[in-house]
């Protein structure tokens, strides 16, 4: 259980921040209270309690701001609340709920089958025993799906890596300044490409490869890191810092390199 949780003001609390961080300036106490469902008279003891920590500051009776240690402190609870919720989902309400796979043989309803990982996927299998197992909810023959319920264990997963490769916008050459011998040899190493920007969606179609993903790319990236999967980014350059936010707020490791030719 992580520390917000533990107590119902751990709660309350986060929400009049973030409350106030949505509506700061001017922030109406009878406004906040209607809308997480407390009294007024509870909402100024929760903002004392956050001025006196230092997470907001006061401009006047109904002038508050959230400061640097506030955002921080926001941010790390939610990062901890995410962590909580895939856990919860993947490692909990898996064992009561049903999971989709791959078959990779015939199998029969009710038989026992071992699951695992490959290139982002799900298989199961009666033969190949991993650390996971359920049983099928119907017949299936090979390459179809099935359910699988009953879940024992854990699914095992490849330690994913994610690689960027930046490269320039237009003005400063685009696609004509990356080194493209380079490109090629990073990505032959990766089964999941995906590309950010014009820039890097011409210098992939230079080396013959059209990428997975160009839209949504952020996201994207990381649910493959999550099942598993290994991924090769190109980013226009502008587009990198964003992207490495969201792998850090993840807690996901990378390795950036630049593309760009001198």
């Amino acid at each position: 259980m992580i520390k917000i949780l533990k107590t119902k003001s751990g709660v309350t609390k986060f929400q009049v921040l973030i409350e106030i961080a949505a509506h700061q300036p001017n922030v109406r106490q009878k406004e906040i209270a209607a809308k997480i469902g407390i009294t007024p008279q509870a909402v100024s003891e929760y903002i004392k309690e956050l001025v006196n920590d230092g997470l907001i500051v006061t401009e006047g009776r109904v002038r508050y701001r959230i400061t640097k240690e506030g955002v921080e402190w926001v941010l790390e609870n939610a990062t901890e609340m995410k962590r909580y919720a895939r856990f919860v989902m993947e490692d909990i309400i898996s064992h009561v709920s049903t999971w989709t796979a791959i078959a990779k043989e015939d199998v029969k309803e009710g038989q026992q089958v071992y699951l695992k990982m490959e290139k982002g996927l799900l298989y199961v299998s009666s033969t190949e025993k991993t650390g996971a197992s359920g049983n099928v909810i119907s017949d299936a023959a090979a390459g179809e799906d099935v359910g699988v319920t009953n879940l024992k264990g854990l699914i095992d997963l490849e330690n994913a890596t994610i690689t960027i490769c930046k490269v320039p916008r237009i003005e400063r050459g685009g696609s004509r300044k990356v080194d493209i011998e380079r490109l090629k040899i990073m990505a032959n190493s990766k089964p999941y490409i995906a590309a950010i920007g014009v820039e890097a969606l011409i210098a992939l179609r230079k080396i013959g490869i059209t990428p997975n993903v160009m839209f949504g790319t952020n996201e994207s990236v990381i649910e493959a890191a999550y099942h598993g999967l290994s991924s090769l980014v190109v980013s226009v350059d502008e587009q990198v810092s964003s992207l490495l936010n969201r792998l850090e707020t993840e807690n996901l490791e990378y390795e950036l390199v630049d593309l760009t030719l001198e």
